[in-house]
């Protein structure tokens, strides 16, 4: 069991390459088929942008799914004061509450903290 093969460095880089690039490919596969599923979602590069730079996950998801405050309270169960407070910065939330916020906007909590 101890068989060793010598093989040049540059047949090495390209068989690695090769390797590297065949694990993208069955990533983005697997992306592919859970979007097509119903399992993930395309964000667009806009809101996308917005998590990026910080803004509100809460604010950004409620805008990306078209919903006022009020909306989404009505939806979640919870304030709409509790949720501005939340979009501004000025509350985290309870787990209670965020769990709420995500079930209502079809996304994880991880998505939202």
């Amino acid at each position: 069991m101890n068989e060793m093969v010598t093989i040049p460095k540059a047949e090495y880089d390209r068989l690695r390459a090769a390797a590297d690039d065949l694990a993208d490919i069955a990533l983005y596969e697997a992306a592919k088929a859970d979007i097509a599923a119903g399992r993930d979602e395309l964000i667009p590069a806009a809101f996308a942008d917005r998590l990026i730079d910080g803004e509100s996950p809460v604010r950004v998801f409620r805008e990306l799914r078209g919903l006022t405050q009020s909306a989404l309270s009505r939806s979640s169960g919870v304030n709409r004061v509790q949720i501005a407070d939340i979009e501004a910065g000025r509350s985290a939330g309870s787990v209670e509450t965020m769990r709420k916020l995500a079930i209502a906007l079809n996304v994880t909590i991880d998505d939202l903290v």
